[in-house]
């Protein structure tokens, strides 16, 4: 994000934007996200608010992210495949169904339509921000599927 900045900034229109896509593991655990992505991802979500200001002020361009919830893609697809079990993405959006304010399928369209709002005149006093497109599992701060709390749920 800082490099690309750095180049296209001085020759972004007064009132363009720059987006990128975080996930979740920024700032919570998720057992079988990989390495470094945790910490890459939180990486990016402090440069988004530090170039925001910066990118703001210099060139007047807003920087924006976005916190996308599972989603089945092929590359998701790839992570943590063994022959007759589900994937690590498939664990995820079970969890996600089971657990989110919203139990709904999360589709790339979504997030897509998300990143054209931050895109468009609509969100021309947005910037610095991460705006979660998961049906509101960030907000979750228990799992309500959680076997401890089996008796509650019935």
């Amino acid at each position: 994000a800082v490099s690309l900045l750095q180049k296209f900034g001085p020759i972004m229109n007064e009132g363009g934007n720059m987006l990128s896509l975080t996930y979740i593991a920024s700032e919570k655990v998720i057992p079988g996200y990989g390495g470094g992505m945790s910490s890459a991802k939180a990486q990016l979500e402090s440069d988004t608010r530090t170039l925001a200001y910066e990118a703001g002020r210099k060139w007047g361009v807003r920087v924006n992210t976005i916190s996308a919830g599972p989603l089945k893609s092929r590359a998701a697809s790839a992570i943590g495949k063994e022959p007759g079990q589900k994937t690590f993405i498939e664990y995820a959006i079970d969890y996600s169904k089971a657990n989110a304010p919203l139990a709904q399928d999360l589709y790339n369209d979504d997030v897509g339509n998300a990143g054209m709002f931050l895109s468009s005149p609509l969100a021309r006093t947005v910037t610095g921000v991460t705006l979660y497109v998961d049906n509101g599992l960030h907000a979750m701060g228990m799992a309500i599927d959680s076997e401890s709390m089996s008796d509650r749920n019935q």
